[in-house]
């Protein structure tokens, strides 16, 4: 992701929330991004707080904010929504639904209307309610656009390497939800680079959206 970023001339400035401020002034920033992380949106961390607060920062100054998973429920949470555990979890490969919405939106591009995504999530939410919904699966949402905000609850970033890293430190989660690492990676040739080439779409759109806000 950092990569893409920086092709296009971006200049990236990383933090971690567990040991870095979160910043809350927003003007010095061309977009933010917040990705994902294996807590839950209603624990009680103070970091989660403070990153509701720069969403509510962003999205009230027009900044680009892009949400994946766990960034995409701060969101959610953070502009009115409610996050809550989900009936069960998603973990491995699922499609998703994309409205006429999300194909006009961040997803534009993206010819198919159905796409095959790698998720790995157990908390769902309620939208907020200026929320537009531009994707879902059988079970829950999985993208909405907020204003200057967008969140999306599954996974285009990730890579081989990355998917194996999390089946390694996961594995009790996966046995809980009957997955397997042999299930998740073998023979997913195709699916990655479908994964890959669905990514580069999207954050091209987000790109064109931050030039819009500059």
């Amino acid at each position: 992701m950092k990569k893409l970023f920086e092709s296009v001339g971006f200049e990236i400035e990383t933090k971690h929330v567990k040991k870095d401020s979160i910043p809350q002034e927003v003007d010095n920033y061309a977009a933010i991004v917040i990705l994902g992380g294996y807590m839950s949106v209603y624990q009680n961390l103070p970091f989660l707080e403070e990153q509701q607060k720069l969403i509510r920062n962003a999205n009230h100054h027009q900044v680009p904010l892009l949400g994946i998973c766990l960034g995409s429920q701060l969101i959610a949470q953070a502009l009115g929504g409610r996050v809550y555990k989900g009936q069960r979890k998603e973990i491995g490969w699922f499609e998703v639904k994309v409205n006429n919405e999300g194909r006009n939106d961040i997803f534009k591009g993206i010819t198919n209307e159905r796409i095959k995504v790698f998720q790995w999530h157990g908390d769902t939410y309620e939208l907020p309610k200026s929320a537009i919904l531009l994707a879902s699966s059988n079970l829950y949402p999985q993208a909405f656009k907020v204003g200057t905000s967008i969140g999306i609850l599954f996974h285009l970033e990730v890579t081989h390497e990355i998917i194996r890293n999390w089946t390694s430190n996961y594995r009790l989660e996966m046995t809980e939800v009957g997955v397997s690492t042999d299930s998740i990676l073998n023979n997913k040739k195709n699916e990655f680079e479908n994964l890959a080439d669905n990514c580069k779409v999207v954050y091209s759109n987000f790109f064109k959206m931050i030039s819009k806000t500059k």
